[in-house]
């Protein structure tokens, strides 16, 4: 609104500028030391009131009816046509006011009165006038319309970013609950109690996904809470062969960030790198040096999952990728490693939030 409003304050002001200038341009004789004859101020007169016309007549009517249109022909046309009947009409008024007579007559008093020859003869000052009159409107016009197709543009790519980051939201919130619904289905059958406590847990999350990531950001506290819930959730059904680490940010600085935009990183680490046979480790942590918040996720590779690994990372993963796209563009690096030196599967992510 803001934008839409100095914009149109600021074509008028330069209208009023052209305008202003091409007024100056026809007072510049008041600066002669000469008295001129009221013919040619009236001459003035007329001469501005064409100049006006055919810059709202470009402006408003030929440009975005013929130029804007593709209709090159008609519109250079249009254009060659307005400047002869600028310059013709400029004869006819000289004609009429009898003006070549009286400003010869001002420039040469002491000279006996001659009949002056006539003929149309152009004038080089006034074509030049006439002609940067439809070239200022021509530009003017161009570059409104170019700045309101940007601007619509804009608004379209950002209804697009909405639209696209409301659907992979929606596919990655199922997605996610599926998988843990799954584990707390097998719970089940090994401990009542626990998956109570695991319920008790999943509707504490679902309450933060419905009601506290609506607008598109949450707080990095209320995310980690979320991760924490998971990871405690996870860590109901693993061995004792798994290893699990959380190092959340210490001390913590709240900052506005996209919501689930980690767990899915998390997800895949559980998904890939628990084994009930084999000793494992997940590490989780996450740290704030200034602006920049950093993600590290590591998991240990395990030899009957490698299959897995080196295939497509799932749904969660490959959205997760395209929101950074779009609400990060340029302020993220993300850094996939398939095995380390220390058999591990690591993900680094780092978000510059400035």
């Amino acid at each position: 609104m803001a934008n839409t409003f100095i914009n149109r304050h600021g074509y008028l002001l330069i209208q009023l500028l052209v305008l202003l200038g091409l007024l100056l341009l026809l007072c510049q004789p008041l600066a002669w030391d000469i008295e001129l004859p009221i013919q040619f101020w009236v001459k003035q007169g007329l001469v501005f009131v064409m100049w006006v016309s055919l810059f709202y007549l470009n402006t408003l009517m030929l440009v975005p009816r013929l130029l804007f249109k593709n209709r090159l022909g008609a519109f250079t046309a249009s254009v060659l046509g307005a400047v002869v009947f600028i310059m013709l009409a400029g004869f006819v008024i000289d004609t009429w006011l009898n003006l070549p007579e009286l400003m010869h007559r001002a420039f040469n008093p002491d000279e006996a009165a001659q009949p002056h020859r006539k003929g149309m003869h152009i004038n080089p000052v006034m074509l030049l006038a006439t002609l940067l009159v439809l070239g200022i409107s021509t530009s003017i016009k161009t570059v409104q319309k170019w700045q309101k197709d940007t601007e619509i543009r804009q608004s379209l790519e950002r209804q697009k970013i909405s639209s696209e980051l409301s659907f992979l939201k929606a596919q990655i919130n199922p997605h996610f609950f599926f998988n843990t619904l799954h584990s707390i289905y097998a719970l089940t059958m090994i401990n009542i109690e626990t998956s109570r406590e695991a319920l008790h847990t999943l509707s504490r999350m679902m309450r933060y996904v419905l009601y506290e990531t609506q607008s598109g950001t949450t707080l990095l506290s209320k995310e980690i809470e979320f991760m924490q819930d998971y990871i405690n959730l996870m860590k109901l059904r693993l061995t004792e062969k798994v290893t699990v680490t959380f190092e959340p940010p210490m001390p913590l600085r709240d900052v506005p960030v996209a919501p689930m935009l980690f767990l899915p990183y998390v997800e895949n680490a559980f998904k890939h790198g628990v084994s009930a046979l084999l000793p494992s480790n997940i590490h989780i942590a996450i740290q704030q040096h200034g602006q920049v918040l950093e993600l590290d996720v590591r998991n240990t590779v395990l030899p009957e999952k490698r299959t897995v690994l080196e295939e497509s990372s799932g749904i969660g993963l490959a959205n997760t990728s395209r929101r950074l796209d779009l609400l990060y563009p340029g302020q993220y690096t993300l850094a996939v490693t398939e095995k380390t030196p220390e058999n591990e599967y690591r993900v680094n992510l780092k978000l510059n939030l400035s």
